[in-house]
């Protein structure tokens, strides 16, 4: 039987257009030999009190995407099979806002990620197809669609932004049932 597990202050965040941009975006920096990519990694941020940021967490916080540009955090098999909370930050923590989200609460766990030794964040806006790039709490720079591409100056990092918002299935005109073969 089916076990309901209640997990406190945390709401279930996805939707169609927060997935489509996480996963596209994964995909993306993973290609990139210089980064290690993981999406909905738990980062142990207990040494800081996340009430100073108006945060709900309370020793966790979980980035859509961590990207790592050295070794990762990865679980001594001799101890360990995995890893709950790791306390290695990551180079870059992108947060995708769901529609369940504010850009202000997502803006403060930006400042929280900043505090606890991230070096870059995005904030991408599926419903504006925007990224907001910060290269440190209060200094950004937002791409859109009109853009070629988001260029992120820390992390070295340029990436085609109509990928990450393509609509592939969307344009396609689909053949009457009488025109297909």
């Amino acid at each position: 039987m089916a076990e309901l597990i209640e997990v406190e202050d945390e709401v279930i965040m996805g939707s169609v257009n927060h997935s489509l941009a996480q996963g596209r975006i994964t995909i993306l920096l993973g290609t990139d030999e210089r980064f290690e990519v993981m999406p909905e990694l738990s980062l142990d941020v207990s040494q800081i009190d996340l009430k100073r940021f108006n945060l709900k967490a309370k020793d966790e916080l979980v980035p859509d995407i961590s990207v790592y540009t050295g070794t990762p955090p990865i679980p001594d098999k001799e101890i360990e099979d995995d890893i709950l909370k790791v306390s290695q930050m990551p180079e870059l923590a992108i947060e995708v806002l769901s529609p369940r989200q504010t850009i202000g609460e997502l803006t403060r766990k930006i400042k929280a990620y900043f505090s606890i030794g991230v070096k870059s964040c995005w904030l991408v806006v599926p419903s504006m197809e925007a990224i907001d790039v910060y290269s440190q709490p209060n200094q950004h720079k937002i791409f859109t669609v009109n853009d070629t591409e988001v260029f992120d100056e820390l992390m070295n990092i340029h990436l085609p932004i109509q990928k990450v918002f393509e609509n592939r299935f969307g344009n396609v005109q689909k053949k009457p049932a009488s025109q297909v073969e």
